[in-house]
Parts: structure tokens; sequence; C-alpha cells
């Protein structure tokens, strides 16, 4: 009977691939370029990896509803992280529970000994969720387990050891973030445990040491620590660790944030050059956001694109949920102090359709960019550079009367998304607000770059040292485009680019 139902699932599971093809997928509000499951329920990405050419994007899924459900992974494959295809679940919920949260490696020294015939093995680490014992309130219901592949993802199977790591009493202990530190030849895993992290290595990905703690003492602890992340990135010839920890509640403007640290990590302690919050993402729908794994120099990061406020809530149909766009992370200093920027993959370029270019726009008031974009689908990038001298906003409506102003205030130093008028806010009281960031660039130049889908925006300020992300959901198509400065700016260099579906 086992075998027949493993069939049934398999078959349904193949044929919801085919369907994504087969579906229209333009359901109202459905993101044309951010990747979103055809039905039912998405949240944290989870597993991403780079291998054989293919990225693999895993996430927790529940594929029986559209709101929170027993987790699963569920799995798409991209050649360029801008057109996803839905894949079959990769793992279910089991005997020791949910499947949680974590993170994806090739195991290229086969250090696990799962590889075979010269075959790189893909390695889950991941939770399990044990609402049996989560019942019983003993704070040992999450535990670390691990599952591979030796078919580029296709299919999995779990580790017969199963759980590598035990809890040793903590209600809050998961999200599993695994990297290669190669000066020690092990392997480190960083841990969510409830209001700090923790961090483990090993030398096969089946027997973990614990090495260290840090965060107690540091950044906003507003919520509960999740989905954290550590990597390196060389900045001036200097290698600089950052460590990225997701918080539920606490963030800046209200609900789920990603925070993160910089510092040094000598394969058993990260010491932080300063225990001072960060904020990976100023806007309220980035959440969850970790890097791809076997990049090489290229640090790629994705979110979750929602917010424990309201994800349940949203109201979208037949799905719940989406993904930010690919973003590469580096730093830029600034006064001194190091920052993490982030900006649209270059990938996205293929993207771009038809668009103009403006130089010397003097803007004072307010000016209608709608004729030139020639856009009916609301679906763009818009980039540009103007002094920092006044005020300025660009407001993207529709002719329901609906409008999502993004914008500059010189006098508060303060970039913000206001979504207060966006369409359909009603599902949840703190929806409609307009949101703030600090522009922490000191250069006399800002520059922007907004990207634009059917249901969000995201903006990129000076080189992706301030960015934020907020979803909406308007009655119509935003097809009608603005910008707007009472004072007056100059605007240098002005690029419009209007963007294909990827779903057409």
């Amino acid at each position: 009977m086992n075998k027949i139902i493993g069939i049934a699932f398999l078959f349904a599971a193949i044929l919801g691939t085919f369907c994504v093809h087969a579906q229209d997928m333009k359901e109202k509000y459905r993101p044309q370029f951010h990747f979103s499951p055809r039905a039912n329920w998405m949240n944290d990405p989870n597993g991403m990896v780079y291998h054989n050419g293919i990225y693999h994007l895993f996430f927790q899924y529940y594929p029986d509803d559209k709101i929170w459900g027993p987790m699963h992974w569920g799995h798409a494959t991209s050649k360029d992280m801008i057109s996803w295809q839905e894949q079959p679940i990769a793992l279910y919920p089991d005997s020791l529970g949910y499947i949680f949260s974590g993170s994806a490696v090739a195991d290229v020294n086969n250090t696990s000994g799962f590889g075979k015939d010269g075959k790189v093995p893909l390695i889950a680490i991941f939770t399990h969720h044990n609402p049996v014992l989560e019942k019983q309130k003993t704070g040992k219901h999450e535990y670390q387990s691990i599952a591979y592949s030796l078919d580029d993802g296709k299919t999995w199977t779990k580790y017969a050891g199963n759980p590598v790591l035990q809890n040793p009493g903590i209600s809050d202990f998961r999200d599993p973030k695994v990297r290669w530190f190669e000066p020690q030849k092990k392997w480190v895993l960083t841990l969510a445990t409830k209001d700090r992290i923790t961090f483990y290595s090993s030398p096969d990905l089946k027997t973990w040491a614990r090495e260290s703690e840090f965060g107690a003492d540091a950044g906003a602890h507003g919520g509960v620590w999740e989905c954290p992340d550590l990597f390196p990135i060389t900045h001036n010839g200097k290698q600089v660790w950052v460590l990225i920890v997701n918080i539920n509640p606490g963030g800046p403007n209200l609900g789920s944030a990603g925070q993160y640290f910089l510092g040094d990590f000598d394969g058993k302690d990260f010491k932080a050059y300063s225990k001072e919050t960060k904020w990976l993402d100023f806007g309220t729908d980035n959440y969850a956001a970790v890097t791809f794994s076997n990049t090489g120099n290229r640090i790629l990061l994705m979110g979750w694109m929602s917010n424990w406020q309201y994800a349940n809530q949203v109201p979208t149909h037949p799905w719940r949920s989406a993904n930010t766009i690919a973003r590469e992370v580096g730093l830029q200093e600034v006064n001194k102090e190091l920052y993490l920027t982030s900006m649209p993959v270059k990938e996205l370029d293929v993207l771009n359709k038809d668009g103009f270019k403006e130089k010397n726009l003097k803007i004072k008031g307010q000016f209608d960019l709608t004729p030139k974009t020639k856009n009916s689908t609301g679906l763009f990038r818009l980039d540009f550079e103007t002094k920092n001298t006044a005020d300025f906003s660009i407001t993207l409506a529709n002719k329901s009367g609906n409008e999502v102003i993004v914008g500059y205030d010189k006098a508060a130093n303060q970039y913000y998304i206001d979504r207060t008028k966006s369409g359909k806010t009603d599902f949840e009281k703190g929806f409609a607000k307009k949101h703030i960031a600090p522009r922490i660039s000191l250069d006399g130049n800002i520059s922007i770059s907004l990207i634009a889908d059917a249901a969000s925006v995201e903006l990129f300020a000076d080189q992706g040292l301030t960015v934020m992300t907020d979803i909406f959901f308007p009655d119509a198509p935003m097809a009608q485009l603005f910008i707007k400065s009472m004072s007056g700016i100059t605007i240098d260099n002005l690029s419009y680019t209007s963007l294909k579906s990827t779903i057409e």
C-alpha cells in the first residue's frame, strides 16, 4: 500500500510540474517575473544551491492549502534565477516531523560518503519540527537532519541516521545554513537558537560539534532569531565575514525583517565589528533572505517577499507568496564604516523590452512619464541619477485611483514607500502604511533603481546601500508613472525599461 501511495504522490507531483506550463498563471496580482508557486502556500526560500549549470530553489511549502500548514520542501529550478520551473516536491514530512527551513550544499569532496560512481552528492540540511514533541513542551521538538540526492536534486534520500544534531532543550532550534570552511577542511553550520546564533562544525555533515555562540547582547531582539547565513566577502584585499540574521517580529517598519553583522570568523568564533543593528532591507517584504551556495565569487541572495503580519491574509488565489528577485551582494564603505549592499543580478536584463533614456531632465511640479512608457502592464525598471538637492517622489498609479509612492525626503534624509492608497489593503489593519528608510550614503549624488512587478516594488538606492521591498494589491495594473518634485530637481541620466513576463 505504501508503494502505491508513493507512486500516486510522484505522479501528482509530475502532473503539477506540467501544469505550471499549461496554466495561464495570469491571475490577479500574480507576479510576472518573481517566482511564485503555481498554487497553495509558500514561505522561506530553502536549500538554494547552484549545481551543474542549474540554480535550485527549495522553499517552505504546504501543498494542501494556501495558508501555512505542515511544511514540505517545494522545488523550482532555473538557468538564470529569473525564469523558474516548478518541480515535484522534494521533501515530505515524516515520522520525525515537518520539514522546516535549511540549506543545501554540493559535497564536491564526498566528505559525506553519499557520492557514488563519481557523482557529486547534493546534501540538504534541514530542521525536523516534531508537532507531537512540541505539545509535550520539552523544548526538544526541533532538530537537524540531512538528505542527499545523486540525480541533481530530482529525488532525495533521507539519511537513516537522522537526526544528525539533537536539540539540547532550546524551543527555537532551527534553520541550519551550512558552508565549507576551507582553512580547516570542515563544514560550518550556522543555526538560529532562539535569541542568538550557535555555530557547529563537522567533517562529514553527519557528526556535529558545538563551536560557539553569538548575539545574545547584539543586534535587534524584538522577536525570535531565524534563518541565519554566514559568508565571506573580500573587500580591498581583506576578508570580511557577513552574518545575516532574520528576525520576526521587530523589523525597522514592524513585522519580519533581516539584520546583518560584519566581522571576523576563524572557524570557531564570530567576532562582530559592531553590535549595532544594520538592516538588510528596510521594506516590509523581504524575509528569510539567504544566499545560494556553490556560486564561486558571486554572492547571490533571495528572500521571501512577504511578512508574517499578513502573509496568511494577502488577497491572492490560488497561491500565496512570491520571492524577491535575486540580488548580488557586496560591501561599501561610508565614513570609515562598512555596509552591505545588494543590487539586482545582471541576469535581470533578459527581461528588457523597449524603453527610453533622458538626460538633464528638469522637473518642477509633476512630470508625467506615462506617454513615453507605452506600458499597459506596469512591469518596468526605472534608473536615474540626480543631485541631492530636494525632495522627489515616483508615483505608480492606475485609472482606479490606486497609487504607490516611492520617494526621498531631504529634510529627514530618508527614502520611503507609501502604499496607503495602493489598492486592496483591508485584509490587515497595518498594511496601508508609509515605510521609511535612512539614506546611508553621504554622496552628493543620489542613484535610484526601481523595479516594479504586478504587485511589488523593489527600491535600490545609492548602489544598494539602502534597499526597500514592498508588496501591494492594485485594482488594475499600475500603468501610469509620474515623477514629482515641488522644489525642483534635475535628473542627470534617466533610463526606463519595460519588462516582459517570464510566464508569457
